[in-house]
């Protein structure tokens, strides 16, 4: 089986390369002349806005950028039209490889960073990417939202008076203004903790197919993969869903998806918001899931090859800053076999 995953992936690598390199033959050449320059412009861009560190302040000097010169739409266009090759080569590629962007090896990265970066390139041309395939770049939502944080990143703004929001990481929110007066957010995707100074109107946050609300108080609210979680710290909180209403307490946390809206729990709130302290807590947590939450903070991707552990359960506090001792932790508990792959890649098999 290792041999099978050390021939695939090799495999992968040579199959996009090839195609990369077919697009490039194929492309119509370009003078050296201005929308050369642009052309190369572009390219910086994309590679910056697929760093995995690219901030809101990069993306707006990135919409600055394409608006500024006639010039630089078709550049984008143009780069579009070269990665647009790679859709086969990751098509054909096994389930293992897909979940994760091995290819490090510039053609996947490029073709991340335009599909993430060329909002205005894609809808000129009709092509919106709202959806992205395995989750290896921001969707559309993520890249217009008004505050986004990268892999990794934690980032603390004041969105009104009153109103202090922290976001974990991989977190994309949008603010609500009626009247110019912000009255909440949109959760995009991620995990947000808000910090309420009693105010004449409660702040909302939309998360999916849930609303919560709060005048005063702390709460925390987290949307990944269509589930909802709501965990209020401090003060009253209440969650409106097309399945009913839930009045949440300080120590208490209720659960949703799109069809569904859970009872109100009781859950352990140090553990619950350790993560704005740079800690990970796990209590009996099946190892597929510990995988899963750990690649939200880490650069590249794990994957877990070894299905037989999937479900087998961790209990521990783990510093977001040494993760990759964690996953070292995890490969001598139960005897795996780690294999680093370009980009931050790491199967355990």
């Amino acid at each position: 089986m290792k041999n099978k995953v050390r021939f695939t992936a090799s495999r992968a690598v040579s199959w996009v390369c090839d195609i990369f390199q077919r697009a490039r033959v194929e492309a119509p050449m370009t003078p050296p002349d201005a929308h050369a320059q642009a052309l190369r412009e572009a390219q910086t861009w994309l590679r910056r806005l697929s760093s995995g560190a690219a901030t809101q302040h990069d993306v707006e000097g990135f919409r600055r950028w394409r608006d500024g010169n006639p010039l630089h739409q078709p550049a984008l266009a143009q780069a579009r039209r070269l990665w647009q090759a790679l859709d086969p080569a990751i098509g054909g590629m096994p389930a293992e490889v897909q979940r994760a962007p091995i290819l490090s090896a510039r053609p996947v990265a490029a073709r991340r960073a335009f599909l993430g970066a060329a909002v205005g390139a894609a809808g000129a041309a009709g092509v919106a990417v709202v959806s992205p395939p395995l989750g290896l770049w921001p969707s559309l939502g993520e890249w217009n939202a008004d505050y986004r944080t990268a892999t990794g990143e934690q980032r603390a703004v004041q969105v009104a008076e009153g109103v202090d929001l922290v976001l974990n990481t991989q977190t994309s929110v949008q603010r609500r203004s009626v009247e110019g007066r912000v009255v909440g957010i949109d959760l995009i995707a991620g995990e947000a903790a808000l910090d309420l100074v009693a105010g004449p109107q409660p702040f909302g946050v939309v998360a999916g197919a849930a609303r919560s609300e709060a005048q005063a108080g702390r709460f925390e609210v987290r949307y990944l993969a269509g589930r909802g979680c709501v965990t209020c710290l401090e003060g009253r909180v209440r969650v409106t869903h097309a399945r009913g209403t839930r009045d949440l307490q300080a120590g208490e946390q209720v659960l949703y998806d799109a069809g569904s809206l859970g009872p109100v729990a009781a859950v352990a709130t140090r553990e619950a918001s350790a993560w704005r302290s740079g800690v990970l807590v796990f209590r009996q947590t099946p190892l597929a899931h510990v995988i899963e939450e750990i690649n939200r903070y880490r650069p590249g991707r794990v994957v877990l090859l070894a299905q037989r552990l999937a479900g087998r359960e961790v209990s521990g506090r783990f510093a977001i800053a040494s993760l990759d001792t964690v996953l070292v932790q995890i490969q001598r508990s139960y005897d795996l076999e780690a294999r680093a792959l370009p980009g931050g890649v790491l199967l355990l098999s």
